[in-house]
This record gives structure tokens, sequence and C-alpha cells, in this order.
């Protein structure tokens, strides 16, 4: 599965003179380094090595990235049907979470996304706390609205959709309860 950490390309945007660039050279490990963007494999295995540190400490390691919260989001393969869990950036909206679809500013959606179109439901693990979620894509007016509180949370997103001819999708992750 691709990670999305967050959009994916967490790592590459703590890592990227890109990404960091328009956070005034600095990135969340200090001072702007120049390291070229990270490839898909250097991605997906430091998302698998955030998501077993995060599972293994029930949240305790991996609960913080960028200054902003981090989940994690296991989502049913469209074409698999198995399990794929990824580490995600949350904002809270209530009850709701929202996350955001980036992949970095990649052409093309991740792959927790496409799943989440084909089947969303999903879990979430928030700390050690596991529970059902349905996904909804926010419509264009809804993402617009949270679009600045996006960028304000974590700049690079703004870096990643100037990447992209795709615009970004933002969801809501609301919580299942069963009556």
């Amino acid at each position: 599965p691709q990670g999305d950490l967050p959009g994916a390309v967490a790592p590459a945007a703590v890592l990227s003179s890109k990404g960091s660039e328009a956070a005034g050279g600095r990135t969340a490990l200090g001072p702007l380094k120049r390291f070229p963007d990270m490839d898909d494999r250097a991605v997906k295995l430091l998302s698998h090595l955030h998501t077993g540190l995060y599972r293994l400490t029930g949240g305790l390691v991996g609960r913080r990235l960028v200054d902003n919260d981090m989940m994690l989001l296991t989502t049913t393969g469209r074409a698999s049907g198995r399990p794929h869990t990824v580490p995600l950036l949350y904002l809270r909206d209530g009850d709701r979470f929202v996350v955001i679809a980036s992949y970095g500013g990649r052409p093309d959606h991740p792959e927790w996304y496409r799943n989440l179109l084909a089947e969303p439901r999903a879990v979430a693990q928030v700390l050690a706390s596991r529970f059902e979620v349905e996904a909804e894509t926010m419509d264009e007016a809804s993402r617009a609205e949270w679009w600045s509180r996006i960028v304000d949370a974590y700049s690079d997103y703004e870096v990643y959709q100037s990447r992209t001819t795709r615009e970004i999708p933002v969801l809501w992750l609301t919580p299942v309860t069963d009556s």
C-alpha cells in the first residue's frame, strides 16, 4: 500500500528542498538541508516503519509528525480485498477526522484514497484506540472552507497542490456508531 505521511510523503516533505522552501527554509528537523525528493520505495519503507512503531507502542511513537497528530487508517484493498494500513496526518472537526489525500502532489491519488472510494468503511487507530469509520470526500464548498486550515496546519500541502493538476481530495472520517 502507498503510505501517506502526509499524502504519502511526509518524510519527503520533511527532507525535501522543494516542499520546505515554502516554509522559510526550515523543516520539522530544523534548518533546510538539500535532500532530493524520496522515491516511492523510500516512502513505502518509512510508511511501514511508522505504522509498525505506531502499532507496537499504541501511538506513543509516531503520534506526532510535522507538529500534527497522526493516525493509522486501515482500508480494504479494492482489488485484493486485503487490509492496507497507512499513517495519516489528521485534523479534528468535532467527532470527525479530516484527512488529506495529497500523496505529495503526485499525479495520481494515493491507493488508500482509491480504496476508500470503492469501500468507504475503514478502521482508524488514534493512539491505542481502534474504531470503525466511514469516509466521505468533501464537496467543493467544504474543501474550500477547510483548505486554509489544512495549509495552516501543514504549509507543504500548498506546495503539493501546486505540483499536480488534480485537486487534492479532503475527506471526513466519521466514527461509526452501531445503534
